[in-house]
């Protein structure tokens, strides 16, 4: 049997027993199977919150809690039917995520963290305090859901509308991932300086996947609430997003089906735990979370990606299939433009008192090869970050086809037709070559996160692929085309950088070192794809040390020094200048 054949297999029997389960089981497994399809929603937008984007949140309880609240307050005070208010909370929910989103996600490090404690907390205590909510008591009476005439009353028979629900937030979330959007969000992972440099604005999409998380918790809210057909604060504790975490962690925080492990595997053991300590101890309490702080510890020394990815490394799998042809993607607009492809004029970035570029000025010509060079320390990848957008510029400008672009944040450089490599290869992993390809050009499609989700970009979809794949071939890497971007040697991965880079059409291609680190062989095959690049009509601005590697493949050099100009001209002109061979050059020979 393949690999893709079991896995549907597999899926079929999941979703059978979900069917069985309410005909079948006793009540207590009902009702624990209830709790862990509403868990397993709220992990899910933990699973692309923090798994797959890098944001840490303890604060997902208090989105569950102010869907629950509206539809609470709403069904009981003012007689709105349930999915009236189910559309009031998504709405609610998302503009708190916005306000809250606008703060907390501008904080790096531990504050990303502590911030969503902080409002996690106000937004609990708020819930306890206000009067119309029923304070810390709560509010009671909530009426059951109801499809037409039939009332979902009984557990049983909301479990399959639980379950529905969570497995179709699951196909969305998995829809997304395999996008155009869900390339970016998984490229913030690896910075905002990668994610930025194909045109993802990467504050922007922080915000997507941050309210995308909060409209799931507040569905299971929603849910929460007409199951119990009570609400108080409790459920909604920081303690609870803490354990939302958990479930997030302990299954798999970059896979989807990580939600739904987690979530079922936290909730039998917290059940079990609450059984068994109080008599192995000799007495009652929260004697779990204990456990659970110990099981995180044990599970991020042995097994630090959850326990689904772990078990998915066990099961067969699928080979890949090739990426069939498609209609190519939009080309960007490559109109001649008079004078300089790029003009650099004055350019000056001082940090303090240290001036690391000093009123620089030299310019690019449409279909050349431009070498920057220079020794250690003579500015050379400030210079770069200059014209790429990731430092703003003190004073000066740099001009590209007669616009300025100079201090634009670097995905409006990118939307000009700028692509670029990185010094030190920014890669994800555990990201395919053929998706980090494909992310390049995420600029030349159009689609959305709601596209995305309902799987309606299949079409942009399969040409984004296929570009990918012909980017791959150029660059002679088809070999690789479906191997994580991990397993690859240096040499390799630095020129998955150049057809990521190529795969957004650029009019002027960025490459930050593109030697370094590679063997003879390597070398000689990065400078036949720049060649061929240049012979395609691809202008190139090359930063480098090499200089046996420089000298072979440039149409003119720069050099710098101490920040400044040194010497412009000719390769043979370079080496020839008695400063320039002083400065840096030294031995080599004419």
């Amino acid at each position: 049997m393949s690999g893709g054949s079991w896995t549907r297999y597999a899926f079929v029997a999941f979703v059978a027993v979900l069917v069985a389960v309410p005909a079948v089981a006793p009540a207590f497994w009902v009702t624990l199977g209830n709790y862990i399809g509403l868990y397993s929603i709220v992990a899910l937008g933990l699973v692309l919150l923090t798994g797959v984007a890098g944001q840490t949140s303890f604060g997902q309880a208090a989105f569950v809690g102010i869907g629950a609240y509206t539809t609470a307050w709403l069904t009981t005070s003012l007689g709105y039917t349930p999915w009236i208010t189910l559309a009031i909370g998504l709405a609610v929910t998302a503009a708190v995520a916005l306000a809250l989103g606008a703060i907390t996600l501008r904080m790096k490090g531990h504050y990303l963290p502590l911030a969503t404690i902080a409002w996690g907390i106000s937004l609990y205590f708020l819930f306890g305090n206000l009067d119309f909510l029923g304070g810390h008591t709560g509010l009671t009476s909530i009426p059951p859901l109801a499809i037409g005439s039939f009332e979902l009353k009984a557990e049983r028979a909301l479990f399959l509308f639980v379950w529905a629900i969570a497995l179709a937030a699951l196909w969305a979330t998995a829809n997304l991932l395999d996008s155009r959007p869900g390339r970016a969000i998984r490229a913030l992972r690896g910075g905002f300086e990668m994610a930025e440099a194909f045109g993802v604005d990467g504050a922007r999409m922080k915000t997507v996947v941050f309210v995308y998380a909060a409209l799931l918790a507040c569905v299971s809210g929603w849910l929460y609430a007409h199951l119990q057909r009570f609400v108080n604060p409790t459920p909604f504790s920081i303690n609870m997003g803490i354990e939302y975490l958990f479930m997030a962690v302990v299954g798999g925080a970059g896979s989807v089906w990580g939600a739904v492990v987690g979530a079922t595997l936290i909730t039998l053991l917290k059940q079990v735990l609450q059984d068994i300590l109080p008599g192995l101890l000799g007495r009652s309490g929260n004697f779990e979370m204990i456990v659970f702080g110990v099981l995180l510890v044990v599970l991020l020394q042995r097994a630090r990606e959850g326990v689904w990815p772990w078990i998915a490394r066990l099961l067969p799998r699928s080979a890949p299939r090739p990426v069939p042809d498609a209609p190519p993607l939009k080309a960007r607009h490559h109109a001649e433009h008079p004078g300089p492809l790029l003009e650099v004029r004055a350019a000056r970035k001082a940090f303090g008192g240290l001036v690391a570029v000093n009123d620089l000025t030299f310019d690019i010509r449409a279909g050349e090869i431009l070498g920057l060079i220079g020794p250690n320390g003579a500015g050379k990848s400030t210079t770069f970050a200059l014209i790429s957008g990731a430092l703003p510029l003190t004073t000066g400008d740099v001009v590209f086809r007669g616009r300025s672009i100079g201090s634009r944040p670097p995905y409006e450089i990118a939307r000009r037709g700028i692509g670029r490599t990185f010094q030190h290869v920014k890669l994800i992993p555990g990201m395919s070559v053929l998706d980090h390809v494909a992310l390049g050009a995420y600029l030349r499609g159009t689609t959305g996160v709601a596209r995305a989700a309902l799987k309606l970009d299949r079409q942009e979809e399969a040409r984004t692929r296929a570009e990918a794949a012909r980017q791959i071939a150029r660059c002679g890497l088809t070999a690789h085309t479906f191997e994580s971007a991990g397993s690859l040697a240096l040499g390799q991965q630095r020129i998955v950088e150049i057809a990521r880079a190529l795969a957004c059409d650029p009019t002027l291609l960025l490459l930050d070192e593109p030697a370094a680190g590679l063997r003879y062989l390597e070398k000689q095959q990065l400078a036949a794809l720049l060649r061929g690049l240049k012979a395609e009509g691809m202008t190139i601005l090359l930063v480098e040390h090499d200089m046996d590697f420089v000298m072979g493949i440039t149409d003119r050099l720069v050099v710098m020094d101490f920040g400044e100009k040194l010497a412009e001209g000719l390769p043979a002109e370079i080496q020839r200048n008695p400063r320039v061979r002083e400065a840096y050059l030294g031995g080599v020979a004419e």
